[in-house]
């Protein structure tokens, strides 16, 4: 921990040419007494930091210090870019702009390692995005209205703590200031979202917040057994893990999968048509039954 205050405060200092031990301490959410000793720290280092007292004072870096960029090894400077070209997929407005400066700073171009391609996404949802990006950056509550899975409608007011990609949907990951507990939001479902100037502290959270999600927590799970035909052999390969999937000799699947029960599982089962079928348990298979035969009632 220590050693990202001291890389922060020199990246600071370089910035912002002066900051105060106050500002500081409130920033890292440390003493002042520890930012006198970080400046110690630095000093010892090499770091040609001092500080001034009385009014217009504060700690500065001497004006010809320029951060040594050999400080970090190429392969460092390489993961960096690596990481930096991986966010540009996002299409996030200030991350081409990192990339190309440090690209120059480093004297490397940065390899174009992976595209990946959200513009419908982006089109109509990139303004949540941005407006996340920088409630997560600068520690701001946020508000907004959310439907569940549901469609019943509630209003959220949320500490946001991470934005997440998974299969092949965006989540608010947050504290939600309601429940006192962590959730997870779908970022299609948010509307009216706002920004607050509300500056929230930084919580003792576990490592992970990818458990105790809103989506999962009201849903029983419900294990299926499945039978798929061969002509979907592209989608098992796609949609399920190898343990999950026993290859039968006439070309079919036998699927066992563990899925929160709810009307995407139901959605998912109908979806592969007359190439599927509900071994276990009866209920499900029921239930897909009746939803096929509405839908088949429907459209006649």
């Amino acid at each position: 921990m220590q050693i990202n205050r001291l890389f922060e405060i020199v990246y600071i200092l370089l910035s912002q040419k002066s900051a105060t031990a106050k500002e500081l301490a409130e920033r890292f959410e440390v003493s002042q007494r520890t930012i006198y000793r970080d400046v110690d720290t630095l000093s010892l280092a090499g770091i040609p930091i001092y500080t001034e007292r009385g009014k217009g004072g504060g700690i500065r870096l001497l004006p010809d210090f320029v951060l040594n960029k050999s400080i970090l090894s190429g392969e460092e400077q390489g993961e960096i870019l690596a990481a930096l070209q991986g966010l540009t997929a996002v299409k996030t407005a200030d991350t081409k702009e990192v990339l190309d400066k440090l690209s120059m700073f480093f004297n490397r171009n940065a390899t174009n390692w992976i595209e990946v391609d959200f513009s419908d996404w982006s089109y109509r949802n990139g303004k949540i995005f941005s407006l996340l990006k920088t409630a997560i950056l600068e520690r701001c509550i946020t508000e907004f209205d959310y439907y569940n899975t549901m469609g019943e409608l509630s209003h959220r007011r949320v500490e946001p703590i991470q934005l997440w990609f998974k299969s092949k949907s965006w989540y608010l990951k947050a504290f939600c200031l309601a429940k006192k507990d962590l959730r997870t939001f779908k970022l299609t479902r948010i509307k009216n979202l706002t920004v607050s100037n509300e500056i929230f502290p930084v919580r003792d959270l576990p490592a992970s917040v990818t458990h105790n999600t809103q989506e999962s927590n009201n849903r029983p799970n419900v294990t299926l057994k499945l039978k798929i035909a061969p002509e979907m052999t592209y989608r098992v390969i796609d949609e399920f893990d190898e343990d999950e999937a026993e290859r039968n000799s006439d070309g079919s699947f036998t699927i066992t999968v563990t899925w929160p029960e709810d009307e995407w599982v139901y959605g998912t089962i109908l979806s592969y048509g007359e190439f599927i079928e509900v071994l276990e348990p009866k209920r499900i298979r029921e239930i897909v039954r009746e939803k096929a035969k509405k839908f088949f009632e429907k459209n006649l």
